[in-house]
């Protein structure tokens, strides 16, 4: 587990990277320490999680939720490896307000802990809808030391949803699987009547899209750019204010512009190489000589300018840079603590607990 804090005075977050062993210990001796330094409310970032061990799975989710109460079945096509897992232990909190975080590469164990919550209106799940993994897999020794992995069951969560998105058991002629279209996917009842859906994944209560960063700032980071400057600001810098406070000034801005000055780091924009594209088959269809006056004035247009993106893009710009220089004084702790006043997800969640009376109609499907 590569993170647990406080967001602020009341807010404790609890970044959880894998379900591996003694993942749920861990978890659980975090979420001890964080209510006795005041946290009324609770993060579980799930996100980009893949999952692991089911056993880990249950215990974390036993962790708020009551005992006994069941937390995950299987089933498969042979009834005797149908199996119902029920709460085992003593939870330890089961009313503290909580949001757990999911992206669209949470998977397996994620999907089974954000299941489990939004099945029991235990909290509120925010971000974007899981991958979809909910088969119960075991492998088989080949020759040529080779694995076979062999489907045998699925998950289903207590409401009786299965998150399995994808449907092997039709294939296109192709050979290729597709995800299970919305319109088949059946609808559940939440502990409080809430309506959810199997068969793709766990939706989340709130949902907030991954942000796309521009072009010029995605250079910046796969050139190594932003990389580079944080140890030249190293150097300059015997110390920078703590994690959650540090920012740099514009004119520290501008000197890392100036840095810049002689770095290569073009890009294309995604509009330049959509109006390429209309010219190349405006050729190929003799329509371009019509258009040739109209497409040359939105080159003129749309034509990136770097000096001009570095400006309008600053903001971006900066948090990807603070984090970089952050994490060279306060290691991956800084970095996460960093990310929290840009973190659209955790500002949701920030948002939610700031609005009792919203969190609780959320839960209540009013």
């Amino acid at each position: 587990m590569p993170y647990y804090g406080m967001v602020n005075n009341n807010t404790g977050y609890i970044k959880l990277s894998d379900f591996t062993s003694n993942a749920s210990k861990e978890v659980k001796k975090a979420l001890i320490e964080l209510k006795e330094k005041g946290a009324k409310n609770m993060i579980l970032d799930l996100r980009d999680n893949p999952g692991g061990l089911l056993s880990e799975a249950i215990n974390i989710s036993n962790l708020f939720v009551p005992k006994d109460k069941e937390i995950v079945r299987t089933k498969g096509k042979i009834a005797e490896w149908n199996k119902i897992y029920n709460a085992l232990n003593a939870p330890v909190d089961t009313e503290m307000p909580l949001v757990v975080l999911t992206s669209s590469r949470s998977a397996s164990a994620s999907e089974i802990v954000s299941g489990v919550i939004q099945d029991y209106d235990r909290g509120v799940l925010v971000g974007e809808r899981t991958y979809g993994k909910g088969l119960v897999q075991a492998t088989r020794p080949l020759t040529y030391n080779s694995q076979l992995k062999i489907t045998t069951a699925k998950y289903y969560t207590p409401s009786g949803r299965c998150i399995q998105a994808i449907d092997y058991s039709h294939r296109n002629e192709d050979g290729s699987v597709g995800k299970i279209a919305d319109s088949l996917r059946v609808a559940f009842k939440t502990k409080n009547g809430r309506t959810v859906y199997d068969g793709g994944g766990i939706s989340p209560d709130i949902e907030v899209e991954d942000r796309a960063i521009a072009p010029i700032t995605s250079s910046l980071i796969s050139k190594g750019l932003l990389f580079d400057y944080a140890g030249t600001y190293v150097l300059d810098h015997k110390k920078i204010k703590g994690a959650k406070e540090f920012e740099m000034s514009d004119a520290e801005y501008q000197d890392f512009i100036k840095w810049l000055a002689n770095k290569e780091y073009d890009y294309s924009t995604k509009v330049e190489n959509t109006l390429e594209d209309l010219v190349n088959f405006s050729k190929k269809e003799k329509y371009y000589d019509a258009i040739k006056p109209q497409v040359e004035s939105l080159k003129a247009q749309i034509s990136h300018n770097k000096e001009k993106d570095l400006i309008t893009f600053k903001d971006e710009i900066k948090e990807y840079l603070e984090e970089e220089i952050v994490s060279r004084f306060y290691l991956q702790k800084g970095v996460v603590e960093a990310s929290f006043d840009d973190d659209e997800d955790v500002t949701a969640a920030i948002k939610l607990f700031n609005n009792p009376v919203e969190y609780n109609k959320l839960l209540q499907g009013k």
